[in-house]
């Protein structure tokens, strides 16, 4: 019997478009194969943004990341394969299942999700969920809550938002 999963709350803000690709980008370097990254959020709260810094993070090249709203799910290849997955579209786990989805999960690769809320329960209960939010009264500002859940999701959240070490440039 196992004890309860490892937890990791924490909040953060950006205060410009740059400023959430650049946690992408820091994400990006930090992923590893079967991390699974849920991003959660309103139309323009920032998904895109930070998952085209998390691909940039990953030595995915700049002109292969697009949004796969009508794919449903893209493959990149970086320095790990990158599944990036919309569910924007997606009616239900079966429409899901049949994009080839559930293979990718916990595979070779990390998996980005945007939309993730749309189909509960297709993620592993273990993983990185980032939500984004809008700043009513700043336009550009973001509002982020990240949450990691299991050993390897929340020592992912606790340095994607750990300090930059002195003297490095991000």
């Amino acid at each position: 019997m196992s004890g309860p999963a490892q937890v990791f709350e924490a909040r953060r803000t950006t205060r410009s478009a740059g400023a959430t690709r650049k946690l992408g980008v820091r994400l990006g370097e930090l992923l590893e194969p079967g991390d699974v990254v849920a991003l959660v959020g309103e139309l323009g709260a920032g998904k895109t943004q930070l998952i085209r810094g998390a691909c940039e993070g990953a030595q995915v090249p700049a002109q292969e990341v697009a949004s796969p709203t009508f794919a449903i799910v893209a493959q990149y290849r970086g320095r790990l394969p990158v599944f990036h997955a919309d569910l924007y579209r997606v009616a239900d786990e079966d429409e899901l299942h049949a994009t080839g989805f559930f293979d990718l999960v916990g595979g070779p690769g990390a998996t980005l999700v945007e939309w993730a809320d749309r189909i509960p329960g297709a993620l592993p209960a273990e993983r990185l969920e980032l939500r984004l939010a809008h700043d009513p009264a700043r336009p550009s500002v973001r509002h982020l809550e990240v949450r990691g859940t299991g050993a390897r999701h929340a020592a992912l959240a606790r340095a994607l938002l750990a300090p930059a070490p002195r003297g490095a440039v991000r």
